[in-house]
């Protein structure tokens, strides 16, 4: 059997200009872009506020579980990459809220820039679902 490799949008026409998904899905494992803390425009939400960037960063990460059946309870491993430590130990409340105790592994990393201006922390991250690949959602191809 084949395996489904599928990718996961928060928006029905991905741009084709992007060499990326927002997430993919293969069997119950999905693996979440880099993402900053930006609205639906693109635009930093929380300028020089890495804790709101980081708590955007996880709603963003929250709608995408959540198109699959999951949230972010399912994440089991996370990357950040910070320019900046300052306020980073606030970032510790935001996972809270996110993953309810259930801690996933976690790398931090200090860069001296990011491709977003303005953004302070980039996150990727890694869920594996419960149930079967697929439950409750539809094949994209």
């Amino acid at each position: 059997m084949p395996k489904l490799r599928r990718p996961v949008h928060t928006e029905d026409n991905w741009p084709e200009k992007y060499t990326y998904v927002p997430a993919l899905r293969v069997g119950n494992t999905i693996w979440l872009s880099g993402t900053t803390g930006t609205d639906g425009s693109g635009i930093i939400t929380a300028p020089g506020d890495i804790v709101e960037q980081t708590r955007q960063i996880f709603r963003k990460f929250e709608v995408l579980l959540n198109k699959e059946g999951g949230s972010c309870s399912d994440i089991v491993e996370t990357k950040d990459f910070i320019t900046t430590t300052e306020n980073y130990s606030g970032t510790a409340e935001v996972r809270r809220e996110f993953f309810k105790g259930q801690f996933p592994a976690s790398t931090g990393v200090v860069v001296s820039k990011l491709l977003r201006k303005d953004a302070l922390i980039e996150i990727s991250a890694v869920a594996v679902l419960d149930g079967s690949p697929g439950e409750g959602t539809k094949d994209n191809g």
